[in-house]
């Protein structure tokens, strides 16, 4: 029997302005993953957290992936897989992604290191549609490449890694639960050519922020004229916390994938140190718990802990 254990990284999607092309790694949280290759073919998945998310291979996100895999390659060989989550589901921290890219990746080692990481990606996807409804890649992408990666289009899959600049995140997850398909279903259909020509200036200025190492510009490109606006009714204090971050010294930010988590970048930890604490002191005005993290750009994506080939 081989196994493998894997670490695998929240991510931020979007990154403000750049809806569902950008995407980033960060240290903390995230959740570990043991799969094993099985000589028969079932798929077993197994939960050690409290979200009660289903087992059954076709209803999880790690279990569709592999009978994905499974059925391309006409498998006779298993999985079983160990899920300990402490990506909440929901969180906005980009839960689903790294269930379905630990599940695409582990396998591919398992196997041989047969896909290559776009093909990792490709598997991946399967897992977000079961989860929201839409193949999508940026949170799988960074997660499977770790830094920042742009999603120039998902058919054919094309990714772009980007440069990771050395600043801090600061993210603050409420407790409040906000399900990425239902955030879609509130965005609007249209939207006015003024409106899409702003968003593109300021996802433009973004990337070259992020190439050039460029802070101030980044902070002058995290800005969203189309998504936020809709998307952040959903959040409690969502405005206040952004105007706070802004006064304490953050570049900017904004809300994190489709929520309720809120992402802030900083020059310094101290800087993002602050921030976490305002963020955390906001909820706990009004009595909604909170998870707070600081962390720097992960630059490595999902992380293998342990190898082992047992005989």
């Amino acid at each position: 029997m081989k196994k493998i254990k894997l670490k695998i990284p929240a991510t931020v999607a979007n990154m403000v302005c750049g809806f569902d092309i950008l995407g980033m790694a960060i240290h903390e949280p995230y959740d570990e993953m043991e799969i094993t290759l099985l000589e028969t073919p079932e798929i077993i998945i197994k939960h050690k957290d409290q979200f009660k998310l289903p087992e059954e291979p076709s209803k999880n996100v790690a279990g569709i992936v592999l009978l994905k895999i499974q059925e391309h390659l006409n498998l006779t060989q298993g999985f079983e897989v160990v899920i300990h989550k402490h990506i909440k589901p929901g969180s906005g921290l980009g839960s689903s992604a790294a269930s379905a890219a630990g599940a695409a990746l582990g396998a591919s080692i398992l196997l041989g290191n047969i896909f290559s990481k776009d093909e990792i990606i490709h598997f991946a996807m399967f897992g977000e549609e079961l989860a929201s409804g839409v193949r999508h890649a940026d949170n799988i992408a960074p997660c499977i490449y770790g830094g920042i990666t742009l999603v120039k289009s998902t058919n054919p899959i094309d990714i772009i890694p980007l440069n990771a600049p050395d600043l801090f995140v600061a993210a603050v997850h409420p407790q409040v639960e906000v399900k990425t398909s239902d955030s879609r279903q509130i965005l609007k259909k249209n939207i006015s050519l003024k409106s899409a020509i702003e968003q593109w200036g300021n996802i433009a200025g973004l990337v070259a922020g992020i190439q050039k190492n460029d802070f101030p510009l980044i902070g002058r490109s995290l800005n969203d004229v189309i998504i936020e606006p809709i998307r952040s009714i959903l959040i409690p204090k969502f405005d206040e916390i952004k105007m706070t971050s802004l006064q304490l010294g953050a570049l900017g930010g904004g809300i994190s994938g489709s929520g309720p988590s809120i992402f802030m970048l900083a020059e310094e930890k101290e800087t993002a140190e602050k921030i976490a604490f305002q963020m955390k002191s906001v909820y706990d005005e009004i009595n909604i718990e909170s998870f707070v993290y600081v962390s720097k750009i992960n630059p490595g994506g999902i992380e293998i802990i342990e190898e082992s080939k047992q005989h």
